[in-house]
């Protein structure tokens, strides 16, 4: 596996021989192969590893094992210690998907902190497989049974051409060790059901389902990327944007083939999953209306009209206190105690700390909101001031404010306070960093 394996890796990720890569390790059978191939081809790396503290005493042994898993190859380990629970709960989410924001959020920050330019995860072909099902029982179109992507938003997946019983079989002749999770064996996940009780049947109706299924997605890829390319077409000839919507000429629509499967590919990437409404719509009387989560699809007589909709902004209030280095929830932000200062940006603000007052506030703008802008005298409404940035409706439902005292410190990724910049004076200054 090994030969096959560098192949691979000199084949489609020829950059890592010059990156530094972050190995996801949970101590399972797959992360451990992952890093030990990588670590066999002579790569640069570093582990990092999550406690999500879901197993009691196991987690904190799975933590202690990937330890010493890279203390004994020589490689950095980076780890942290989640309340993945109290977090579900806070955020209204089941604990599979606290798990994941956690997990990636933290990977995010930890390869910006230390240098490093990709994450690798562990997911190998019986994993894309089980995904394939996952969505086929799910109301999915063909971008659905894709399958995972080998490379996405700094994410690399080494390992997805190579199944589950090949990495076995290598850590086994390898003589390697690793942890086994006890609740893959619990078949209240429907993955778990999949992996444990439906492949396993297929596989034993057909031995060379993995290799057909591999053949059979790699046709899905090429259709859905020959689709998108037709729709770049399709655009040009019927879609007219105005202002802050966009109009759709249904006549011009409608004198193309599969126009509602046409209609329904368009609108997709703005939320319209519902195909048999976006069906209906062309048929129906002037004024009809779909909606999406963040838009409305109107019906007027010779165009199709899609417009943004005002958004409920999140009323929540978000404490942070001196202590805290880093917050998740609602937007991510990191804050560094220190002298010097660095370059402002976007999403970079340097303020006098010791004019702020704890605990700080993360919350949503309102409308009586005023500021005073750095680099500007006097003050302004915060209204007036998305109207001059030409903000949309949902640009300006999406923006977050920090606060101190019941002042403004930082409108997030837009304009930070003139009444907290550090000055002459100033004796520490704090660092905050946000990931949009």
């Amino acid at each position: 596996m090994i030969t096959a394996f560098k192949k691979h890796i000199t084949a489609h990720f020829p950059a890592l021989a010059h990156q530094k890569i972050l190995v996801a390790c949970s101590g399972g059978l797959d992360s451990v192969v992952l890093l030990h191939l990588l670590h066999q081809i002579g790569l640069t790396l570093g582990v990092a590893h999550c406690n999500f503290k879901l197993r009691a005493t196991q987690s904190d042994e799975d933590l202690s094992f990937v330890e010493t898993t890279a203390a004994n190859l020589k490689i950095p380990v980076f780890t942290t210690v989640f309340d993945t629970k109290k977090y579900a709960q806070t955020q209204g989410v089941s604990t599979q998907v606290a798990a994941r924001e956690l997990r990636y959020d933290w990977f995010y920050t930890t390869i910006k902190q230390h240098g490093y330019d990709v994450i690798a995860t562990g997911h190998h072909a019986d994993d894309d497989l089980e995904t394939f099902f996952i969505n086929l029982s799910r109301v999915t179109g063909l971008r659905g049974l894709t399958g995972i992507p080998s490379n996405n938003d700094q994410v690399i997946r080494p390992l997805l051409p190579f199944s589950r019983a090949q990495i076995e079989q290598y850590a086994k002749k390898n003589e390697l060790f690793w942890r086994e999770d006890s609740s893959n064996t619990s078949r209240d996940y429907l993955r778990n059901k999949l992996r444990l009780d439906v492949i396993p049947a297929f596989k034993g109706v057909n031995k060379t389902v993995l290799q057909n299924f591999k053949h059979t997605q790699q046709h899905l890829k090429q259709s859905q990327a020959l689709l998108e390319d037709y729709i770049t077409l399709v655009t040009k000839l019927v879609v007219y944007p105005r202002d802050a919507s966009f109009e759709i000429d249904i006549k011009q629509l409608q004198a193309l083939p599969n126009t509602k499967a046409l209609l329904f590919e368009l609108l997709y990437p703005y939320g319209f999953t519902d195909f048999k409404a976006i069906a209906t719509i062309l048929e129906s009387e002037v004024g009809k209306k779909v909606l999406s989560k963040q838009y409305v699809l109107l019906k007027d007589r010779n165009h199709l009209v899609l417009t943004q909709k005002a958004l409920t902004k999140d009323s929540r209030v978000f404490l942070i206190d001196a202590k805290q280095q880093r917050c998740i929830s609602p937007i991510k932000l990191e804050f560094t105690m220190g002298s010097e200062v660095g370059e402002h940006g976007s999403d970079t603000l340097y303020v006098d700390a010791g004019k702020l007052i704890y605990p700080l506030k993360v919350r949503s703008w309102a409308l009586d909101d005023v500021f005073h802008p750095l680099g500007m005298k006097g003050k302004k409404k915060l209204s007036k001031f998305f109207k001059d940035e030409k903000l949309s409706l949902l640009a300006k439902n999406k923006v977050w404010v920090l606060e101190s005292a019941d002042q403004i410190v930082w409108v997030i990724g837009l304009r930070p306070d003139d009444r907290y910049k550090v000055t002459t004076t100033t004796k520490e200054v704090l660092k905050i960093q946000c990931s949009l």
